[in-house]
């Protein structure tokens, strides 16, 4: 039961995850009660930035992020279920926000308020209407200032049926709808492609990509797309040992071998 943020989840993931320019290294491992991961990232200038975190849980109270940047801030993420079906949870990193999930049957209610300007009101809801369709809806309410008054409202809906996925949005209050379709050949190959459809232009086609995963010799997961903009992307997702994970990376426009772009990221 997927909420109204991940109606178009499948599409989405398959074109943009483990795609990357940055060079990092990801560790996790547990201190007793604390998962404490730390992460590093190498910028192009050769300069390596670290931050840490940890999650953990007391007395009922989920500390889903507690994670210091090599900026001097602080991520704080923390959720409580106080009864059956609902969640409070609380964000605070460069704002701070107050939200409730609630889960009845078919329906996932979502809401948000930032408490720290109290400048803005979120919700959403999704709802299950058979088996394999969902549809729903969010909005967003300026609560304070000359812009005051909702500031956005969009629907969505999505359908699965066999290796077939499709999924409808729009964005910028109806004037754009966005469509993602995601097909399984089989075990091995996922096709995906995301359009976008306006008034000024009838069909733009932002990325069609696969994934592969069905070479002999076990090389891992191999995922490629091609962009609109003229990328053409391609990354290899394989774990090289238990728990021990690689990503390697690389893009380039056209046949201009000058604006080739790699990554390289391990995560354990």
């Amino acid at each position: 039961m997927p909420k109204f943020a991940d109606i178009a989840k499948g599409p989405n993931d398959l074109l943009n995850d483990d795609y990357t320019s940055n060079i990092s290294l990801k560790c996790k491992s547990s201190a007793g009660p604390v998962a404490v991961t730390i992460e590093t990232e190498r910028s192009p200038a050769g300069a390596l930035t670290s931050k840490i975190g940890g999650k953990f849980a007391y007395a009922g109270l989920n500390f889903d992020k507690l994670q210091h940047k090599a900026d001097g801030s602080t991520v704080l993420e923390t959720s409580l279920v106080p009864c059956k079906g609902c969640k409070m949870t609380f964000k605070a990193n460069k704002g701070a926000d107050l939200g409730v999930e609630y889960t009845a049957g078919s329906i996932i209610t979502t809401g948000s308020l930032d408490v720290l300007n109290m400048s803005k009101l979120s919700s959403s809801t999704c709802i299950g209407v058979a088996p394999g369709a969902f549809v729903g809806g969010d909005l967003s309410y300026n609560l304070s200032g000359d812009k005051a008054g909702l500031s956005s409202y969009n629907v969505g809906a999505s359908y699965s049926t066999g290796p077939l996925f499709a999924s409808v949005t729009t964005a910028s209050k109806f004037s754009q709808f966005n469509v993602g379709v995601l097909y399984k050949v089989n075990k091995d190959l996922s096709l995906a492609s995301n359009t976008t459809h306006t008034s000024s232009k009838a069909c733009d086609v932002l990325a069609i990509g696969g994934a592969y995963s069905g070479l002999v010799g076990s090389v891992g997961t191999i995922k490629a797309k091609v962009g609109s903009n003229g990328v053409t992307s391609a990354c290899i997702v394989k774990e090289v040992a238990p728990k021990v994970n690689l990503t390697a990376s690389g893009s380039i426009s056209g046949a201009d071998f000058s604006t080739f772009k790699y990554g390289f990221g391990i995560s354990m």
